[in-house]
């Protein structure tokens, strides 16, 4: 890891990477069901009915991922994107079919139960066996999950998950929208502090996760499973202040540099594998080091925005992974959810006074629970605003920003128009998956039904309108 890090500053003194036109790119995590809306432990076999190298394997047998080949963000190619986005995943559906399972987009699975997080439910590549190994080595104990809820009936009752489980399998129920955007190293703090202080304002309008194990818990409940699901700290450490490893930071960076020094600082690496190279010999030698190592365990350390360093044609470049999006619910609300993040941080990094340098770190991170626990209803606090709600803060403030940042980048006005509708729309209708899935289950509650089928009857209809593709928002109940 040092050698990595020694040859990592090394390039960076030389300003030598790699940096395209601003591209678009994104992964989309997604879970497998059969017929009767259960988890559907199959992506093996999914996998191989598919028969693409886009699709890929994630934690859990009930899981695939999908990897959406990057596009510039300039003129009609976000649209042209959407498209080639639902064409791949309806034919994926289609032939997942053709095994028993269908694809859900979805930010957590409703339907998944603690049984489902048994040792012999993980995907068949051994990395993942040997991280819930060297995760549960690190604790030392089990993990305990523990969340309470957000009153889903009017009787004000409040649900409480408070289980213990033997594996990082639920960690494996946390599906996202992974956005990539390649920037030059020099630029890099810039858009991180940027999408560090959007964080907040992303989960609020993009919440799709609120039940877990049959309990009624956040609007997005995905931000605190995940945290608790790779926490490698037993309660001593934690009371202790030691960093977790879903880690939303401590400070404002200046360097990227920075975040690469203090994953290695402050974690432990969990994977003990190493490579023959020597990083900084092969820069000596004028190569291109793959810095195998740091990569490695960059990837196990779960910042909401990551850094990632990656090779490509000869070269290296440098590019902002943004973690905090649910996946789903269609394919417009992606789209309609990226084109907002790429928009909004653009206008705030080009901002002749920085955003960053207006609020403190702990306030964006506070954004980020406050969203996730309350969506809409969430209290946010943003510059010259104070505290205040996300449907204002995004329709008044943030909307025009994401707007002029797309337009910097090239996007045409009809695009932008179409994607930034939908934000506002949802913003005005205040209705986000979250909201949807709680007002369709209380409904199915207070008709009769118990949580389990509630829960399901759910699911069946959401994956119908998650196919016909109309905005979340025009969801009826």
């Amino acid at each position: 890891m040092q050698r990595c890090l020694d040859a990592l500053a090394t390039m960076l003194a030389n300003d030598d990477f790699s940096v395209d036109e601003p591209r678009l790119g994104m992964e989309v995590e997604l879970n497998l069901v059969d017929d009767t809306m259960q988890p559907a432990m199959a992506n093996a076999a999914v996998l191989e009915a598919i028969a693409d190298p886009d699709f890929q394997t994630e934690l859990g047998q009930f899981n695939i991922e999908i990897n959406v080949a990057p596009k510039p963000l300039s003129a009609n190619n976000m649209r042209a994107l959407e498209d080639g986005l639902r064409f791949s995943l309806d034919s994926a559906d289609a032939r997942a079919k053709e095994s028993g399972s269908r694809l859900a987009m979805i930010g957590m699975l409703p339907t998944l139960t603690e049984e489902h997080f048994a040792r012999h439910w993980f995907s068949s590549n051994p990395r993942y066996e040997l991280l819930d190994q060297q995760i549960f080595a690190a604790r030392g104990e089990d993990i305990e999950l523990s969340i309470s809820g957000v009153p889903l009936h009017d009787d004000g009752n409040v649900e409480t998950l408070n289980t213990i489980c033997e594996t990082i399998l639920p960690e494996a129920a946390c599906t996202s929208v992974q956005l990539h955007l390649q920037v030059a190293p020099s630029d890099f703090p810039s858009y991180w502090n940027a999408a560090q202080a959007l964080s907040g304002v992303q989960i609020a309008l993009s919440a799709n996760s609120p039940f877990f194990a049959g309990k009624a818990l956040w609007h997005e409940s995905r931000i605190p499973m995940f945290e608790q699901a790779t926490d490698t700290r037993p309660q001593e450490l934690v009371n202790q202040g030691v960093r977790p490893r879903v880690w939303f930071g401590e400070r404002w960076i200046t360097s990227i540099f920075d975040l690469f020094e203090e994953n290695s600082r402050y974690f432990p690496a969990l994977l003990p594998v190493v490579t023959d190279e020597d990083p900084v010999e092969v820069l000596a030698a004028g190569g291109t080091p793959k810095l195998t190592e740091l990569r490695m365990h960059n990837g196990t350390v779960y910042r909401w925005n990551r850094p990632v360093y990656d090779t490509s044609g000869g070269g290296h470049h440098i590019r902002l992974e943004n973690r905090v999006l649910a996946a789903g619910p269609t394919v417009v609300d992606i789209m309609a959810d990226a084109a907002f993040y790429y928009g909004t941080v653009r206008a705030l990094v080009d901002a002749d006074r920085p955003v960053w340098s207006q609020m403190s770190f702990d306030a964006a991170e506070e954004n980020v629970h406050a969203a996730a626990r309350g969506g809409f209803d969430g209290r946010l606090y943003w510059p010259e605003v104070g505290w205040v709600g996300p449907q204002e803060l995004v329709l008044r403030r943030l909307l025009p920003l994401a707007d002029a940042g797309l337009e910097s980048y090239g996007v045409d006005a009809d695009v932008r128009d179409r994607y930034l509708g939908v934000i506002e729309a949802r913003c005005l209708a205040r209705q986000s998956g979250s909201v949807w899935q709680r007002a369709s289950v209380a409904a199915r509650e207070s008709a009769g039904d118990n949580r389990a089928t509630a829960l399901a009857g759910m699911l069946a209809e959401y994956l119908d309108r998650m196919h016909q593709g109309d905005p979340v928002h025009t969801w009826t109940v």
